[in-house]
């Protein structure tokens, strides 16, 4: 496993990371037993870097990763995100309400200061006031929290955040579908010293190419309850893509992929070739998934023929089906 920092901070992480969304349910019903092996697993790839979120579960992620945590004594950042609980979104953002979250976070993870705490996709009209990143640096003084970054929906939302004192990470969808933020976030990001984490690099599992057209999903699982951004926002499922086209777009994609690589590695790989990236958060829904993933990390760069086929294929063929805010 390769290392990479974590922006501007003082914070070595895995390059790989584990998404631990699903730990929440909303991929479908996962054991506890499950979400313990999968952690270990991910250890044992030598991921040090969890993502989670208050609202996962309603603080069931972070619980199971407090619980782990506490019988784990090798290396490990936890990030964790405020600002999407029902009580909170949209509009009833206050220091008063950061404070008690950030507080229960606390508790749930077991830790006396969080890593690194992130505005968790936030309507942008509070991002342009400042406020909440003047509380953030009010956290980080006390000692509440070691950093603070922002989780974003939209390129125009991540040039907000860059431009606040103190920020070190952002959190975006960056994946062969989801190619914009090359453009300008990326170069402004590296600009500004702030690392960047990758969400949902496989587009929900569309990047792996095992779907068909006729796939199911849980009912608990947004894959099938917001696919249509039925919801919350359409990129986050799917990057955007209707299910049917996103299919035969990776149908496309496999036609790409090198010998002696998986399409999940590819698509992976491709991420990690753009040093502005601090770390990729792949969910896993098994051990076996999470091991794979940290074997990423091993892998050579693309080579520059490869990155420039899926740049003309975003161009030519996926740009104009992605849907919602980007």
């Amino acid at each position: 496993m390769q290392n990479r920092t974590l922006g501007n901070s003082d914070i070595t992480i895995s390059e790989v990371g584990l998404g631990c969304w699903q730990f929440g349910g909303d991929f479908g019903p996962m054991k506890e037993e499950t979400a313990f092996e999968i952690m270990q697993a991910a250890a044992n790839g030598g991921i040090t870097f969890f993502d989670t979120a208050d609202v996962y579960g309603t603080g069931r992620s972070e619980r199971l990763i407090g619980e782990y945590k506490d019988d784990y004594d090798g290396p490990l950042t936890i990030a964790t995100k405020f600002g999407r609980e029902a009580h909170v979104y949209p509009d009833h953002y206050t220091e008063e309400v950061l404070r008690e979250t950030t507080e229960a976070s606390l508790e749930r993870l077991q830790v006396e200061s969080l890593d690194l705490l992130q505005l968790h996709c936030i309507p942008p009209e509070q991002l342009k006031s400042g406020e909440v990143f003047e509380w953030l640096r009010k956290l980080k003084n006390e000692g509440q929290i070691r950093h603070f970054g922002a989780s974003v929906e939209t390129v125009e939302e991540g040039l907000i955040c860059l431009e606040a004192d103190g920020i070190t990470s952002l959190q975006i969808i960056f994946n062969i579908f989801r190619q914009k933020p090359l453009k300008e976030l990326l170069p402004k990001a590296r600009e500004k010293g702030v690392g960047i984490i990758v969400r949902l690099p496989l587009a929900s599992g569309l990047l792996a190419g095992k779907f068909t057209k006729d796939s199911t999903f849980d009912e608990t699982d947004h894959r099938n309850f917001n696919r249509d951004g039925q919801m919350f926002n359409v990129g986050e499922t799917f990057a955007g893509l209707p299910f049917k086209k996103g299919v035969e777009l990776s149908d496309e994609l496999k036609k790409m992929v090198p010998k002696g690589l998986t399409m999940v590695q590819m698509a992976l790989r491709w991420i990690l070739d753009h040093d502005e990236v601090s770390v990729i958060i792949p969910g896993a829904s098994s051990p076996e998934q999470a091991s794979e993933n940290a074997k990423v990390s091993d892998l050579p760069p693309l080579s520059d023929e490869l990155h420039q086929k899926l740049s003309d294929f975003y161009k030519q063929e996926v740009h104009e089906h992605i849907r919602g805010a980007y």
